[in-house]
């Protein structure tokens, strides 16, 4: 099947990659062909063709194929990639058509699931520009099911980027959250991190927050570091962005100089910690295992290295965090099939945020979906059960059963037809901001 006309080059953007470089999930060579969403005929025919190539994502995960410090997409022929809403991702500089599916992954032999944040940096330019595309759309179909006006179930386009109410024929496209995340710095250069209430111990990042309606990204910046920090900033400039699909975030990155000598005072309900560091003290913490940062694919990392001046020390593998392991030693399984994580049992060990809801890990049947298993990487089994404090029955929040899929933005209270009532964005206390947290 030959390419449509106008499609079938990658738009290159001149100057793109800007003065944190080239971000990981910020790639791509393939054509997203916008010109051929609206012809269902030439979205029929791409399908059909043998050449066509589909990528199958499952809970923001896909398989992928690694070798070294590489690792490769696993693709599937159309009759091959099972039931599930389908989408578009675009065509190559050969005609070779992309599809994504939402739906179950068969794993196959050599290969495992990642998800961008995990395997992100290790792919190619084309694989993970065709991830991230896939696993944003596969979040918002997974979430988007129902019109928000009479609460029907709309029907995907064929192309899949947008879906159509069959009663009242209002069209729904694509839902994008913006978020900032920033590199402060103090008159002596040294940079602001913190840990969010939701972490474990001893990972830090640079600050982040939504953008509120009628706000603009700068003042967004400002405004999370007062309310984070108490740290008054200036001289906000932009860096670059990424977009960050766990579920549905663009993350734009900017840089703001602390006005003179401030005091941090934090927010205990959004952040446990925060402190300056200079490169020294943060190498130091590095390379000790008593401090952890954002894995290579986030922009977060980025940000402290540019602010660093070269790529950070690597952590000992045995030293992360139980509960940071998810991320950590997929990455470092993925790049370095040795590693192992640090529990004797290969059961990572579960401590609950303070304050909040007491977090233990008694005997039951719920257990949260561990990883592939894979020779280097013992299969682990993690059950969790979430403890509120005393009080009637009816004040106490209902969370989703742990192991059931659901994307980040999960179902608080009653269940709803569409996600405008279950929108993170308007939950309240600390539930809406440890999510908030967890953007970088």
């Amino acid at each position: 099947m030959s390419a449509p006309g106008g499609a079938g080059t990658a738009v290159d953007v001149p100057g793109s990659d800007g003065p944190l470089g080239r971000l990981a999930l910020a790639r791509g060579t393939v054509d997203r062909a916008t010109i051929k969403r609206q012809d269902a005929e030439w979205v029929a025919r791409a399908w059909a063709d043998p050449r066509t190539r589909v990528v199958a994502v499952e809970n923001s995960e896909a398989l992928v194929r690694s070798e070294g410090d590489r690792a490769e997409l696993v693709f599937v022929p159309p009759p091959e990639a099972g039931e599930g809403p389908r989408f578009l991702l675009g065509i190559d500089d050969d005609g070779v058509v992309y599809f994504g599916v939402s739906g179950h992954i068969t794993e196959l032999p050599g290969t495992r699931r990642a998800s961008p944040r995990q395997a992100g940096a290790m792919l190619s330019d084309r694989d993970a520009g065709l991830l991230t595309h896939a696993v944003a759309l596969a979040n918002w179909h997974g979430t988007h099911t129902h019109c928000p006006r009479c609460g029907a179930a709309t029907v995907p386009a064929p192309a899949g980027h947008l879906t159509v109410c069959p009663v009242d024929g209002s069209e729904h496209f694509p839902r994008i959250d913006p978020a900032v995340i920033m590199l402060v710095t103090d008159p002596d250069d040294r940079i602001l991190l913190a840990r969010g209430a939701a972490w474990p111990e001893r990972r830090m990042s640079v600050l982040a927050g939504f953008v509120e309606p009628g706000e603009s990204a700068e003042q967004a910046v400002a405004r999370e570091v007062r309310e984070e920090t108490d740290i008054v900033v200036g001289e906000i400039s932009y860096l670059g962005s990424q977009p960050w699909p766990m579920p549905r975030s663009l993350m734009l990155g900017f840089r703001a100089l602390a006005k003179g000598a401030q005091r941090i005072t934090i927010d205990s309900d959004e952040i446990l910690e925060a402190r300056w560091f200079t490169r020294a003290e943060l190498r130091a913490s590095l390379e000790s295992g008593e401090l952890f940062v954002a894995p290579t694919s986030s922009i977060a990392r980025r940000i402290i290295e540019f602010w660093y001046g070269a790529p950070l020390p690597v952590p000992p593998a045995r030293t992360a965090p139980a509960r940071l392991s998810r991320d950590f030693y997929t990455e470092r399984a993925l790049a370095h099939p040795a590693a192992q994580p640090p529990s004797p049992q290969g059961t990572p060990r579960v401590s609950a945020p303070a304050p909040g809801p007491r977090v233990s890990a008694p005997r039951s049947r719920r257990a949260l979906r561990p990883h592939a298993p894979s020779p280097a990487l013992p299969t682990a089994r993690l059950s969790v059960r979430v403890a509120f404090p005393r009080g009637p029955r009816s004040a106490r929040p209902r969370l989703p059963r742990l192991g059931t899929p659901r994307p980040a933005s999960m179902i608080v209270g009653q269940k709803a037809p569409n996600e405008v009532h279950n929108d993170p964005r308007s939950w309240s206390g600390p539930f809406r901001r440890r999510l908030d947290r967890g953007l970088s």
